[in-house]
């Protein structure tokens, strides 16, 4: 069976961790730059999944915005917009709500088993209808998504289901915005309800980014356990990447190609090869130079993390494969990086091939702008 997606929970709340207010209208607690964060969010995953409840709420579109991150998608051999995903106990759900209008993407629907004959004749044509279980089952439903090629799972709604996700441990990535203001209504529903969470004081969530967006602030946490620090006093991650920009500083000058460096370090946390952009030949790519240092089917190489200071390539023009697919042939575990890759000299999307073929991708954006500064002869100073 596929590895479960990737799963990251998204919310934007009040300061005192309301998600809406007790009105009939749909409360805004974002700003427009975060809106454009998550439309960034969407075109980087595979589906996004929202509850039953949220599409007769909010009746969200679920599509991204940017034509630009559309044809970005396209051009990487993706469908230009998301899988829709929800979730229903009942199988009330309005076929003209814009979940089923909006938009040319697949809908899925998890239906619970005694819903499921009445709500396949409501949706004929609009969505396809799955058993979920009787009740629904969030495992049913992941290892369902896993099966249909979905590697990366964005929950935007509601607040039941991410507590649902996030008590039993589900969840991989949580992104919460902060909006400054209180609701103060007991009645307004909340983000998180009560219920027994694997995050909690004894194993904290790291946190991996804080961005200020107009008005409202970003926390981007990871779920899996607090990383050890280093000497320092960084993590691991971020430690290596530090190497990674040392090592980009070292690459011949080009008005071509941007100067990365990378590092491969294998499991018991010891480096293996290092790399640098223009290392040995004029087209080299750090990722490439690192492995072309280890023999063909290094067995360290399974247990291997690879750092560099730029988003892997996945497309590429200078040589047959990209540093995302030489680096699944390789067969490592993780890939890390700092700067995403704009697009400037060519589409990007490596992060997504590399979580399409099941490896993990963390970004620690904190050193984005010490990676694009390496770049400025290309970017502009920062």
């Amino acid at each position: 069976m596929a590895a479960r997606p990737y799963l990251l929970v998204s919310c934007a709340m009040s300061v005192d961790g309301h998600i809406d207010d007790a009105g009939p209208e749909r409360l805004i607690l974002s700003s427009e730059a975060d809106f454009d964060r998550v439309d960034e969010v969407r075109a980087d995953c595979d589906a996004i999944l929202v509850g039953a409840a949220t599409i007769r709420r909010d009746d969200p579109r679920l599509v991204i915005r940017s034509a630009a991150r559309r044809a970005r998608r396209a051009a990487a051999g993706a469908a230009e917009d998301p899988v829709k995903v929800t979730i229903t106990a009942t199988g009330d759900l309005d076929p003209r709500a814009r979940f089923f209008t909006a938009g040319r993407s697949p809908r899925l629907v998890y239906c619970a088993r005694p819903a499921l004959a009445p709500t396949r004749a409501r949706l004929s044509g609009l969505a396809e209808v799955i058993d979920a279980g009787d009740p629904p089952s969030l495992v049913r439903l992941l290892d369902d998504l896993a099966e249909r090629g979905v590697a990366r799972l964005l929950l935007e709604g509601g607040g039941r289901l991410a507590t649902e996700f996030l008590t039993a441990g589900l969840a991989d990535e949580l992104h919460l915005v902060i909006a400054p203001f209180f609701i103060g209504d007991p009645a307004a529903p909340r983000f998180a309800g009560p219920g027994l969470y694997p995050n909690g004081p004894a194993r904290r969530m790291r946190l991996a980014e804080v961005r200020r967006l107009a008005d409202v602030v970003l926390l981007r946490y990871l779920l899996s356990p607090q990383e050890p620090a280093s000497p320092g006093g960084e993590t691991d991650d971020m430690s290596w990447l530090r190497k990674t920009i040392e090592l980009a500083r070292r690459c011949p000058p080009s008005l071509t190609a941007f100067s990365v460096g990378a590092v491969i370090v294998g499991a018991d946390g010891a480096p293996l090869a290092t790399g640098f952009s223009r290392e040995t030949g004029p087209h080299d790519h750090a990722e490439e130079a690192a492995l072309a240092k280890l023999p063909p089917g290094d067995p360290r190489l399974a247990g291997a993390t690879i750092y560099s200071s730029l988003e892997p390539c996945g497309v590429r023009a200078s040589r047959p494969h990209p540093c995302a697919e030489l680096i699944i042939a390789a067969n490592l575990r993780r890939a890390v990086y700092a700067w995403q890759e704009p697009p400037l000299l060519a589409a990007g999307g490596g992060a997504r091939m590399l979580r399409a073929a099941g490896i993990s991708v963390t970004q620690c954006p904190e050193l984005a702008a010490e990676a694009s500064a390496v770049n400025a002869h290309l970017t502009g100073p920062p």
